[in-house]
């Protein structure tokens, strides 16, 4: 406990601070308690107070007030108004991608088709040409082999005639047969014989 009280140190405090109010009194004329204008200023301060606290409350707040509210109800109806477009938005995109997804396989599935027909056409077209040219590889082919016959025959005779001449003239007398048993053995000896 302080060795002077409470009581010695409020008087101390006074003493010390009642030259510091007085000054203080001097200078500044609302802190002069003893002045009759102070109370009068006190009430009509108190009752204008009063007077704007009631227009305030009744009025003014009030009129904030819904203010306020009006503010908040728009606001609520914006943002609702923003989710349904939000969900509509997103209803659309899902619609477009799943219509383009559609699309797509469609298309895919045309290509094919289309690339399938192509084939096939084209496969057709090919084994008709194919059968077409096997049909002149062979009707070549016989022409050939009816050509190599002819003229196997033709040159069997033209060597045969040749060689009874030529023997004929050599000789004086050629034995038809033996030559052309010579001939023979001789085309089939190179692979020319039919």
């Amino acid at each position: 406990m302080h060795p002077y009280g409470p009581r010695r140190l409020l008087l101390l405090a006074a003493m010390v601070l009642a030259p510091a109010l007085a000054a203080r009194a001097d200078t500044m004329p609302q802190l002069e308690f003893h002045n009759p204008l102070l109370t009068s200023q006190i009430v009509w301060g108190a009752a204008i107070f009063v007077v704007f606290y009631l227009l305030a409350s009744r009025w003014g707040l009030p009129k904030v007030d819904s203010i306020l509210q009006m503010r908040a109800v728009t606001i609520s109806g914006d943002l609702d108004r923003a989710r349904a477009a939000k969900a509509q938005a997103d209803a659309a995109a899902a619609e477009l991608a799943d219509a383009r997804r559609q699309a797509a396989s469609q298309s895919q599935a045309a290509i094919a088709e289309a690339v399938g027909r192509a084939k096939a056409e084209s496969a057709a077209k090919a084994a008709e040409q194919n059968a077409q040219l096997d049909a002149r590889l062979a009707e070549s082919e016989a022409q050939i082999h009816s050509a190599r016959t002819a003229a196997m025959a033709s040159l069997r005779q033209a060597a045969t005639e040749t060689a009874l001449a030529v023997v004929e003239r050599l000789t004086g007398h050629a034995d038809e047969a033996r030559v052309q048993e010579a001939v023979g053995s001789l085309l089939a000896e190179r692979g020319l014989a039919h």
